[in-house]
Formats: C-alpha cells, structure tokens, sequence
C-alpha cells in the first residue's frame, strides 16, 4: 500500500472544526492503515491502495456525514508531494513564504495561463500540473490575492494551499 496524504480544504476555521482524532477514526472506518494527522489544519496521513480521485470522493463522503459540511479532500501519495517540493521554480529569500496550492484537476492551457497572470510584484505563480507553486515577498496575509480571484478561474473550492516550510516537515515524519 502507499502512503497517502489527504489534505482538507478550509477546515478548522470558524464554525468548520473537523477534531484531528476523529479524523483519524474516519480514515481508520474507510479501511485505510495507520492513519495519523499532522498540525490542526486538516492534513492527514495514512495507508491505502487506489486512486487519487476515488480515495477523495470516499473521504470527502465519510467526512461530510460525520461533520455536517461539505469537506472538500485533496489526495497526494507521499512521492507525489515529494516531486511536487522538489519542482522550487524560483528561489524563495529571507522573509519569502511559499506554498504549493493543491488543485482537484490539472488546469486547461487557458486557465493555467490565467492563474499565472496574477502574478505581481509582491507573488509568483507557477503552474504545474495539478499544482500551483505560489511565493510570496513577505507573509501570505499581505497577499494581493483573493479567493475569487482563484475561483474565477478555477471554480468553487478547487484548491487548497499548504506552506512549503510544513509540507517539508510532513514528508521529514514520513520518511522517519
């Protein structure tokens, strides 16, 4: 079986509370090894066989009927995520943060060149594949980027962000 990474969009936050232990219990119930999370923001890590797509829809399932709200889940195998941090389109300095915006699909052409055309000044975009690789000069709260700015282009709750600095320490547990 390969180790899995599912990471939840938009939980934790507000009224969305999705406990980390029960989230482990939900993976457990599906069927899925040695589940365990990392951080409170809704990444959770276990064992199991398939398919991208049919590992998300079997959480995004089980995940709304324990919680009561859609749970919108992004699968990545832990060589994905490791192929997906190695990418570093550009080089991130002192006081840059970066994350890697996880997409349920890879872009068309048009839109991927979209989503690069909101770089600025301040961030850079960079499309690959079913990721995006999003840097920023200074903290992401001073981002000239809003949530409809990526839903424009990409539709409603198609991404979700994670910062390179706890991805890097995730795949660290792994490997341990």
């Amino acid at each position: 079986m390969a180790i899995q990474v599912g990471f939840l969009r938009a939980v934790n936050l507000g009224k969305r509370r999705v406990p980390m232990a029960r989230l482990v219990e939900v993976c457990t119930d599906l069927g899925h090894a040695s589940p365990w999370t990392f951080v409170n923001s809704g990444n959770v890590v276990f064992e199991a066989p398939g398919r991208r797509a049919s590992l998300e829809k079997g959480l995004e399932s089980a995940l709304e009927d324990e919680f009561g709200f859609e749970c919108t889940t992004f699968v990545r195998s832990a060589a994905q995520l490791r192929t997906a941090l190695a990418l570093a389109p550009f080089t991130v300095g002192s006081g840059d943060t970066y994350f890697v915006t996880f997409l349920k699909a890879k872009p068309s052409g048009a839109a991927a060149h979209a989503l690069e055309a909101l770089s600025n000044e301040f961030e850079t975009l960079v499309v690959d594949g079913c990721e995006v690789h999003w840097r920023m000069h200074g903290k992401s709260t001073d981002s000239q980027l809003v949530k409809r700015d990526w839903e424009r282009i990409l539709g409603v709750n198609t991404s979700t962000s994670r910062n390179t600095t706890m991805l890097t320490k995730l795949l660290a547990k792994i490997d341990a």
